[in-house]
């Protein structure tokens, strides 16, 4: 099969649509375009410093550790609206609390899982732990950011893939966005899901988990912070996500509960209500 076309079914069988949030309409939220024009300044800088609910303090983690990194994600501040990766308006701008700094590529790549797996990907990068930066594509081959530093590219014929060494060296930042390009090209919320380790108690929630469902279509939405009460040990955390077509990563809204919004509760019943998924307790997974 010729690349493109395997390409063109791949986008369609990793899209993020299809089972969509709780019906619910939104009303305008702390952090919500609907009130901050775009002139507006964001009030924070970084994501950890939205504000907890009272009586709530944030979990402690190393500074070297992916929720440390995730936590210190720069939002952006100039306005409050998330953008597509061809420089248009996503039509739905009341998911997000604010909208995380970070570039998305000028193609449809970045979308749902490939959200999950660029933050990962980028705090391993940012830690030089270069060899643990691999992922697999859907057909089950991995895909190891070391062999495509060295030169070495996929041949897809088919289902096979195979790695052959067409280009000089490059261990460039550059370079290691080309590679995530090939990632989320191939990659998608099956494979992740497949990858990752399920967490069998909920309670057991850490930031850097993650929430997926994976499928044709599925979604994945990533824990970025986690707070604990400081009586009731009861924790609440914050959620991000992309979606499709590929778009800025952001901070979700809780569309259950916008008191509380941006952060969520554990779910009382079996059921996780986002903006624009619903996923079951059972779909929290680990690296």
């Amino acid at each position: 099969m010729h690349i493109r076309s395997l390409l063109a079914i791949i986008f369609i069988l990793l899209s993020c649509s299809g089972k969509q949030g709780k019906p619910k309409a939104l009303k305008s939220l702390p952090g919500n375009n609907n009130e901050l024009k775009m002139e507006n300044i964001f009030p924070v800088h970084k994501c950890g410093d939205i504000p907890l609910p009272e009586g709530y303090i944030r979990k402690t983690y190393d500074s070297v550790s992916f929720p440390f990194y995730l936590r210190n994600l720069h939002v952006k501040q100039e306005n409050n609206l998330v953008y597509l990766y061809d420089g248009r308006l996503k039509q739905n701008q009341n998911a997000q609390y604010c909208v995380i700094k970070m570039d998305i590529g000028k193609e449809d790549l970045q979308q749902c899982a490939d959200a999950v797996i660029r933050l990962r990907a980028e705090y391993l990068f940012s830690q030089q732990r270069f060899n643990e930066i691999h992922f697999n594509f859907t057909s089950g081959h991995i895909a190891n950011y070391l062999d495509y530093a060295s030169g070495q590219r996929p041949a897809v014929k088919g289902n096979q893939v195979n790695w052959i060494k067409t280009a000089r060296p490059d261990y460039s930042y550059t370079n290691f966005r080309k590679y995530l390009d090939v990632v989320f090209t191939y990659a998608g919320s099956y494979s992740l899901s497949q990858e990752l380790k399920t967490i069998n108690r909920i309670e057991d929630i850490e930031a850097g988990d993650v929430f997926i469902q994976g499928g044709f279509p599925g979604h994945a939405v990533i824990v970025i912070d986690l707070a604990i009460h400081k009586n009731t040990g009861k924790k609440i955390f914050m959620l991000a996500q992309s979606y499709m077509p590929a778009q800025e990563i952001h901070v979700l809204v809780n569309p259950d509960n916008k008191d509380l919004s941006p952060w969520y509760n554990l779910p009382y019943s079996n059921e996780l209500y986002t903006p624009q998924w619903t996923f079951s307790e059972k779909d929290l997974k680990r690296f």
